[in-house]
């Protein structure tokens, strides 16, 4: 991928991070983008071999078109986008989901991975060539219990990105999207770190028995990105251990001293 102009949203830390790593060493000109400029400019250092940085916050549609031009002209052209940024902010029963955290996780994952393909693909299609590859969840799949608007924003991912590689490949642009399960993250170290219930019905879950990293969908954007995928488009791919096989984890532990057993099963307000 040596010269390839590449553009990895939420690439300040996490899967984003990692994602911007991987592509920068396969010599891809890397930037990324962010709510953090410190985190960013931390997370250049790391990556270095000439990665570059904007700050936007993927929910404001004028900061993502920017970022997209300057990943463009740090190239010369677009050739890749991996669209990493989103997280949640609410764990609880949907008889007691905030409106605020429901508008606030929707536009951040789903109307932030819009905001990105949209630029993105339009500069991709008038080049006549492109691969932009969503990072969903396994949430967005399988349900997981109380995980209110996540599963459903990373649903959505997966259907954006299948539309969107319906529409461009008579442009000769790719669209495809990936399903992490649990990744060894800072923002999950809770459960990837700590011996503790939730973890235990993660492993429980999972065939393969040890933890997601960074790496592992790390790899599979990059391919997706490269010139061994140009044939492959429209697919939403699972990288989970296997966990897609079985359940969804259960958060009862932690959740049930906070809602209370009527609560989890929606009864009590």
């Amino acid at each position: 991928m040596k010269g390839y102009g590449v553009l990895v949203t939420g690439g300040g830390s996490g899967i984003g991070l990692g994602v911007a790593r991987r592509l920068a060493a396969a010599g891809a000109v890397v930037t990324i983008c962010g709510r953090t400029e410190d985190r960013l400019k931390a997370a250049v250092a790391e990556i270095g071999d000439g990665a570059g940085y904007a700050v936007a916050d993927v929910a404001d549609e004028e900061a993502v078109a920017a970022a997209v031009r300057l990943a463009q002209e740090r190239a010369g052209r677009l050739d890749g986008v991996v669209a990493c940024a989103g997280g949640s902010s609410w764990l609880g029963p949907v008889t007691r989901m905030p409106a605020d955290h429901w508008h606030s996780v929707i536009e951040t994952n789903l109307t932030g991975t819009m905001h990105t393909l949209k630029h993105a693909a339009a500069i991709m299609a008038r080049q006549g060539s492109g691969s932009f590859v969503g990072i969903s969840s396994i949430a967005g799949d399988i349900t997981h219990r109380w995980f209110g608007p996540y599963g459903v924003a990373k649903a959505g991912i997966d259907h954006l990105c299948r539309l969107a590689a319906d529409e461009l490949g008579a442009s000769n642009v790719r669209v495809n999207c990936i399903r992490p399960g649990l990744i060894r993250t800072e923002a999950v170290a809770m459960v990837t770190e700590e011996d503790n219930p939730v973890r235990r019905d993660y492993a429980e879950c999972t065939p393969l028995p040890r933890r997601g990293e960074v790496e592992d969908v790390a790899n599979l954007a990059a391919f997706l990105i490269g010139p061994e995928s140009t044939w492959i488009t429209g697919q939403v791919i699972n990288v989970d251990g296997g966990q897609s096989l079985r359940r969804g984890p259960d958060m009862s532990p932690w959740l049930e001293p906070a809602y209370g057993a009527d609560g989890l099963r929606g009864a009590a307000m």
